[in-house]
């Protein structure tokens, strides 16, 4: 059976670790507050919002879906100036589309099906938790929370509807397995599971169009509540519409002759999974970015930085305000999209063995290939080590 391992974060939503990697997938200080500040916030959506009559997004490396549902939410309280910051008890009764005129699609991409599927059902939201049912890696995860939720962001139950919308045709057996099982239970919105069962017992009753609505309404009224109500409003309202594909993303998208307004790299770190963070993978991106589009990322990496300089894209920072530092990257065909430039000192460090980066001609080589070339490249490199480099940078600059 295909096995989970949840752990809710430190607002909150829910995480996942990675035996595999040994290694999470969400920032422990909250994986929904993460989506929003290193991928909504930085993103200029507002301003494509206003401006552009379609938009599209491509969410690489979709997984719990935490992006995409951030992308959804944001805009749903577009009029109500979108940010729903510091406040856990925000909540929104009314749903008024009308001042968003943008038709919004959304192509995401993920290998793993069945985590897809289970995205809309995550809870996002939750003010008391225990993580005591950990089973793997314990230890670690412990070390990593505070234990202390702090809600940062709010993300409206409407969102995973409207996916649960989108998805439902595609829920198999072994993700329906997964949804009912005890063990998962704690990290499952009840009300979205109880919702999917209505879902699949309506599909297996033939019922006429006209009386769809009273069938919900009679049999199912409990699971019908004003998110329910709100959530079908919007999607009449709003000319939205979500794909995916279960793929390797470098397939998928040599395939695509879409080009994109905003590109979510969410790929898992460098070090471990090269394949999507390669110099020919961002050439292809490149050729898939609207002249005003933006590739937003976690990742700081000196490597990636510079090969998305070298790809020719204009490369920047992600700031955010509720942690006080730079948290990601951003890539652009148009300079003046920048908010915040590289500095003298993160230029420097791409000139060290830290920014040699990953190659991939064929876009076919698996990670382990592609991390051992990359190994020999550094390891015959003349370049200075970033150690020293850091260490003589902070000599000079009196640091």
């Amino acid at each position: 059976m295909y096995q989970l391992y949840p752990y809710f974060t430190n607002d909150g939503s829910v995480g996942l670790f990675s035996p595999d990697a040994d290694d999470i997938y969400h920032s422990t200080y909250g994986a929904l507050t993460e989506a929003y500040e290193k991928f909504i916030l930085p993103s200029n959506i507002d301003m494509l919002l206003k401006k552009n009559s379609e938009i599209k997004v491509l969410d690489i490396c979709f997984g719990i879906g935490y992006n995409t549902k951030s992308l959804i939410n944001y805009i749903l309280n577009f009029q109500y100036n979108a940010q729903v910051y510091g406040d856990k008890n925000k909540t929104i009764d009314k749903i008024d589309t009308d001042n968003i005129k943008s038709k919004i699609s959304v192509s995401a991409i993920d290998t793993d099906k069945t985590l897809v599927y289970l995205s809309p059902f995550f809870i996002a939201n939750k003010k008391r938790v225990k993580n005591n049912e950990i089973n793997f890696a314990q230890n670690k995860i412990k070390k990593l929370l505070s234990g202390k939720i702090t809600p940062n962001y709010n993300l409206n139950k409407e969102v995973n509807i409207i996916l649960l919308n989108f998805l439902q045709n595609g829920i198999d057996f072994e993700t329906e397995q997964i949804l009912y099982s005890k063990k998962y239970n704690q990290f499952f919105d009840r009300f979205l599971v109880n919702l999917f069962k209505s879902y699949k017992l309506r599909r297996s009753i033939s019922i006429p169009k006209s009386s769809l609505k009273a069938f919900l309404h009679n049999i199912y009224y409990k699971y019908v509540s004003n998110s329910y109500k709100n959530a079908i409003k919007a999607l009449k309202s709003l000319d939205f519409n979500f794909t995916v594909n279960i793929d390797d993303a470098r397939t998928v998208i040599s395939q695509d002759n879409g080009l994109y307004n905003l590109v979510f790299l969410d790929a898992f770190t460098p070090a471990k999974c090269p394949c999507l963070w390669t110099l020919e993978f961002f050439k292809i991106l490149y050729e898939h970015l609207e002249p005003n589009g933006m590739i937003l990322t976690y990742s700081n990496s000196a490597a990636v930085r510079n090969a998305f300089l070298h790809a020719g894209f204009f490369v920047g920072k992600i700031f955010s305000d509720t942690a006080n530092k730079f948290t990601g990257t951003v890539a652009v065909k148009n300079k003046e999209l920048i908010k915040y430039e590289l500095s003298e000192y993160d230029l420097g460090l791409m000139k060290t063995k830290a920014g040699i980066f990953y190659r991939d001609e064929n876009l076919t080589d698996s990670n382990e290939a592609i991390i051992a070339r990359h190994k020999k490249e550094v390891e015959k490199s003349d370049l200075i080590s970033s150690s020293k480099y850091i260490k003589n940078f902070r000599r000079e600059n009196d640091i």
